[in-house]
């Protein structure tokens, strides 16, 4: 799990980015056993600056293709890798069946990154994982966020006796905004 999500304050600023009630709620379940990892920090500290992927996703930082940069420009791809070599050997040496970790992250994301600076005037979102995120997958992990409430109901109802799945919860791609976002831009 991202350390952040289960409340550890390794944000870039320094912070946790709130609460998240369903990766705090899997935190007490007695049957699951949670590694928390912070790949950012691993490599480059808490507080830090913060890093957006630029010229690809997380998959193509790992061919080599795209780069991850700091708002002033400072290259971090090779910490990033570094990052996600160290997240894929805890995730192995540990047999992990699920990674959980924060969406729209440069390290973490999984569904949705930023194309580029964040920051920028022209910020855009992007469908792709970040870097270490792509690494687990790329290793053939399971990888969900924050957001896959449709995913959660599934852990919820495998960890909890006679738990009942509620239908109306979905995924972050199965969203409004994700599909209004991405309209014409998914499978291209």
């Amino acid at each position: 799990m991202s350390a952040c999500l289960s409340g550890v304050a390794c944000g870039f600023d320094a912070s946790t980015y709130g609460e998240f009630p369903n990766t705090l709620n899997l935190l007490k379940t007695e049957t699951v056993k949670i590694f928390k990892f912070c790949p950012e920090d691993y490599s480059f500290g808490t507080p830090r600056a913060l890093c957006d992927i630029h010229g690809g996703t997380g998959e193509d930082v790992l061919n080599g293709k795209a780069r991850v940069l700091t708002d002033d420009g400072q290259d971090w791809t090779e910490g990033m890798i570094r990052a996600s070599e160290k997240m894929l050997q805890l995730a192995q040496n540990e047999k992990i069946e699920l990674a959980i970790m924060m969406d729209v992250s440069a390290a973490c994301g999984s569904a949705v990154i930023y194309d580029g600076n964040r920051r920028s005037a022209q910020s855009q979102y992007q469908i792709g994982a970040g870097v270490c995120a792509a690494q687990l997958i790329r290793h053939s992990f399971c990888v969900i966020s924050q957001r896959d409430f449709a995913a959660f109901e599934i852990l919820k109802a495998k960890t909890q006796p006679n738990y009942i799945i509620d239908p109306s919860k979905i995924d972050h791609e199965d969203t409004s905004w994700f599909q209004n976002y991405f309209k014409g831009k998914m499978n291209s």
